[in-house]
């Protein structure tokens, strides 16, 4: 591709162009603004460098003579790599009369690749940094067959019809305003309803296992995130501090400080551990705006945060209790696909070896005890511990990052959290931090792509539509409306002189789990006339019999 771009932009200069895990792409600094329109231009040309069939022949030169080459060709982005590249011999691939800096392997030809495609433009800053150029990027994939590629190409396609950027606006749940800020979610009343009946779900959840509820404030003193270290270790990830009365105070990023605030707010003995405390707590995250993506990456949001204060002794049957509980929320919401992930040791931590060493053998004691298959994710864990991940797939098997334990050896020393033993003296507790969905914002987005928007009836932000066929049957749809709400059910009446065919086709476009018909006959029997919005109709029944199936759906959360 990078060879396509060249030949038919020759004043262009080449960035990077690495594998994916998907496919592809290669990072141009291109004086024209390239477009989906040229797309299948460069793909011509590429297929000309295909049908060539010239050989990759792989060359070592020294790191300077490299260099000297790029620098030549006035290849600028290819020159600052190699100086920062500490080996002095390098490889360069060419094929033709096209060179290009690469650890390599290729394939043998170009006329070994078989399938490709180009999908799409968008703009790149250089080396991710949004104060240097930005760049077009062009991103590809290609199979070793034809069929391959199509079935990819279809899957894209399923990928963009269940986008939950799109359906967001077309189901009317969110939105994200420039005028508030880039990042910053606004629920709109149909969204807020799906938030509401997860956070009831969660809470009452939590209160059966154990859990104490909490609310907390966002923002603190500078010098509380300064001894947590989160100044030090997470401080590009933090706003700037805001000055109150002369003193310094910080945005919260982490809700953890706050729960270790209220556990010092009594003494504590060892007969009271463990301590569990949950919070939906919305905190804040500096987000370059190039990452933002919709609910998944975002700046502002609310954690399902939960903190346990245990002693190391309940290390490992908390972490247990917390597995069981996780993957319960993750199979009522329609997960029961998932890979697990324990993330070892980072490059810059806090604490002593010995004190990771014994964290880490906690957590994958507990994955061993349940059974539970898992990869080592090397030096992924938190600067403050290790951790498991827990990815869960959707329903086209991508993986998505949600849950996430975390064992604490480190804040609780860093702000004197204590316990009194059997024998009255003062010993220190474990912390666990402990994320079943990770924030609502992303959990939700997640919801939407896998349920293309037709959630369960249970979380439907309206459950019920009542469609009247004409003004005669106004009042009739009332009655069954406001028996339907009596029984806490979401309902909406759809009185419009409207066809009923458009009714139809509008809920359903809502994709309302359940449709009304009410009309003479319905009117006369004292029943309703009931489809599904896939387009099934069960037909008519009585009010008392909807309510049954309706009921079950519901309490079954199927």
């Amino acid at each position: 591709m990078a060879h396509a771009v060249k030949e038919l932009y020759p004043d262009v200069r080449l960035a990077i162009g690495p594998p994916t895990s998907d496919g592809f792409y290669y990072d141009f600094d291109c004086p024209k603004s390239l477009t989906n329109d040229d797309l299948p231009k460069i793909e011509e040309k590429m297929r000309e460098i295909i049908n060539a069939d010239r050989p990759f022949v792989r060359k070592e030169l020294s790191r300077e003579e490299a260099v000297t080459f790029f620098r030549k060709r006035c290849e600028s982005y290819k020159v600052e790599l190699l100086e920062e590249i500490e080996d002095e011999v390098v490889s360069v691939y060419e094929e033709g009369d096209f060179v290009d800096l690469c650890r390599g392997s290729h394939l043998k030809s170009t006329g070994d690749v078989k399938a490709f495609k180009l999908l799409s433009v968008a703009g790149a800053y250089w080396r991710g940094d949004e104060n240097n150029k930005m760049l077009q990027r062009i991103y590809g994939a290609a199979f070793p067959e034809e069929k391959k590629l199509n079935e990819y190409l279809d899957f894209l396609e399923e990928v963009k019809r269940r986008d939950h950027r799109r359906l967001g606006k077309e189901l009317d749940l969110y939105s994200i305003n420039d005028e508030i800020g880039a990042g910053l979610v606004l629920w709109h009343p149909r969204g807020a309803i799906i938030r509401k009946v997860i956070e009831d779900f969660w809470r009452d959840e939590h209160q059966k296992a154990g859990y104490q509820i909490l609310y907390t404030p966002h923002i603190a003193k500078l010098d509380l995130w300064k001894k947590t270290g989160h100044v030090k270790f997470y401080a590009e990830n933090m706003y700037s501090p805001m000055e109150i009365e002369g003193l310094e105070y910080e945005i919260k990023p982490m809700n953890c400080p706050f729960h270790i605030s209220i556990y010092k707010s009594h003494l504590r003995s060892y007969r009271d551990l463990p301590v569990r405390f949950a919070e939906l707590g919305t905190v804040y995250r500096h987000e370059r705006s190039g990452v933002l993506h919709g609910l998944l990456r975002v700046r502002g949001f609310t954690q399902d945060d939960a903190h346990i204060f245990c002693n190391e002794e309940q290390i490992e049957d908390e972490v247990l209790r917390v597995l069981d509980f996780t993957l319960f929320i993750l199979k009522t919401f329609g997960f029961s696909d998932y890979d697990i992930y324990l993330s070892t040791r980072p490059e810059k931590y806090v604490g002593t070896l010995d004190e990771w060493e014994r964290a880490t053998n906690a957590l994958r004691d507990a994955l061993e005890h349940k059974g539970l298959k898992y990869s080592i994710d090397p030096g992924e864990g938190v600067f403050y511990g290790p951790k498991i991940d827990i990815k869960v797939k959707d329903c086209l098997g991508r993986p998505w990052q949600c849950s996430t334990i975390q064992v604490d050896f480190n804040i609780p020393e860093r702000l004197d959290v204590t316990y009194r033993g059997s024998d009255s003296k003062a010993y220190r507790p474990i912390m666990i931090h402990r994320a079943l969905m990770g924030s609502l914002e992303r959990f939700f987005g997640i919801l939407i792509e896998h349920y293309a928007g037709a959630f369960p009836l249970w979380l439907s932000p309206v459950q019920v539509s009542i469609l009247t066929i004409s003004q005669h049957h106004v009042e009739y749809g009332m009655s069954i409306m406001e028996a339907l709400r009596r029984e806490g059910l979401r309902v909406e009446l759809d009185t419009r002189n409207e066809k009923v065919g458009y009714k139809i086709r509008e809920a359903t476009l809502l994709k309302t789990p359940y449709l009304c018909i009410i009309g003479d006959k319905e009117k006369a029997n004292n029943s309703v006339n009931v489809r599904k919005r896939g387009g099934e109709n069960i037909g008519e029944m009585s009010l008392e019999n909807l309510k049954t199936i309706l009921k079950e759906e519901i309490t079954n959360r199927r």
